[in-house]
């Protein structure tokens, strides 16, 4: 699957912070102490004995802010990855996510068939232009691998059902160079 923890998981190894995790069953997603943390029933919840967060978005933003590996000290350099970091949310993730649920859940279903090949035909789009913009560099903010590169992977991974990225080279790599971090492995 591509629970949107593993994000949360990859930033904290990344950054080399500790961390232990909890397992839930869908039966827990439902309980209201679970819902008090997560009123969405979803996944992750993250707490480091000072703050509790939801949405994993916000979670890795957090993270990286305390991490020289996952975000710059500079202003500039700290806009850019934020920037990126949105844009893998806002940007690419709706045109991926909704590719992704017509596929994986709903491609037995006559809308699914007839929406499908415009969903892709934006999703390929968005990637051409994605694909524009990282040019010729390993990784998205200043070309230093960074939390932006954290969420964008992800999201570009949850097309592995298809052979899309693979029609954009670029971004194949750059998603294979993610995969093979030492902190993505663990």
């Amino acid at each position: 699957g591509s629970v949107r923890d593993i994000r949360v998981r990859w930033a904290l190894e990344e950054a080399g912070l500790g961390y232990d995790d909890q397992l839930i069953g869908f039966e827990d997603q439902s309980k209201p102490a679970y819902r008090a943390r997560q009123p969405f029933g979803q996944v992750p919840v993250y707490s480091d004995g000072k703050v509790e967060m939801f949405e994993s978005g916000a979670i890795v933003l957090w993270i990286a802010q305390r991490s020289d590996q996952l975000m710059p000290s500079d202003d500039a350099g700290r806009a850019i990855v934020m920037t990126w970091l949105f844009a893998a949310m806002n940007s690419v993730e709706p045109f991926v996510a909704e590719l992704a649920g017509i596929d994986l859940f709903n491609a037995d279903k006559a809308w699914a068939k007839a929406r499908r090949p415009e969903a892709e035909a934006f999703l390929r789009v968005r990637l051409g232009e994605l694909q524009a913009a990282l040019g010729d560099r390993q990784w998205f903010a200043n070309d230093r691998f960074s939390a932006a590169d954290i969420l964008m992977a992800h999201v570009l991974r949850d097309l592995r059902h298809t052979d899309i990225v693979a029609d954009f080279p670029r971004l194949a790599g750059y998603v294979s160079r993610a995969e093979a971090r030492p902190a993505f492995q663990r």
